[in-house]
């Protein structure tokens, strides 16, 4: 089973694949998407948009997993997230994909052990769990753990898998 975790932000938006074969998980690729600081909402949301169909359409994932919403202080700064996961889920609806949501200390838990994990942690296991000759970048480590913990809980216990978006 092929899983696109996408790590969604304004500015800066991971994207990662990984694959399934028994047990054992493999990176298919992994992105981060930079927005220019000066580019208008609606460009960012555009590139974000356009970013996830061409990974789907160079991939073939069969699931998405996105990372659930968290709290956030600044409005602003939430409703910002709010549209960029809207973009995302949009477009991947848009092709016909089952889209998951996962709570950041869900996706730690399933690739750290524990809840509480940092970004480093994070990156430093998907590392390892996937075999990668060097770290990828932070966002991308995100989007490729949440991948991951959508293939760690997507079993066949069903009532178990969160359900789709």
């Amino acid at each position: 089973m092929r899983v696109l975790g996408i790590d969604t932000a304004l500015r800066s938006t991971g994207m990662g694949v990984v694959e399934s074969r028994g047990t054992r998980l493999f990176a298919i690729e992994h992105t981060v998407l930079r927005a220019p600081d000066k580019a208008p909402l609606s460009e960012c949301l555009r590139r974000i948009t356009r970013a996830a169909m061409e990974i789907i359409e160079r991939t073939s994932p069969e699931a998405v997993a996105i990372e659930g919403i968290f709290y956030c202080r600044n409005v602003k700064t939430a409703v910002i997230l709010g549209e960029a996961r809207g973009a995302v889920i949009a477009a991947c609806a848009e092709r016909g994909l089952p889209i998951f949501e996962y709570e950041p200390r869900r996706v730690k838990q399933a690739v750290v052990g524990t809840g509480g994990a940092d970004k480093e942690q994070v990156r430093r296991m998907v590392t390892r769990l996937l075999g990668l000759a060097e770290a990828p970048p932070l966002d991308a480590s995100d989007a490729l753990a949440i991948a991951i913990c959508h293939l760690h809980n997507n079993t066949k216990y069903q009532w178990l898998t969160p359900r789709s978006i």
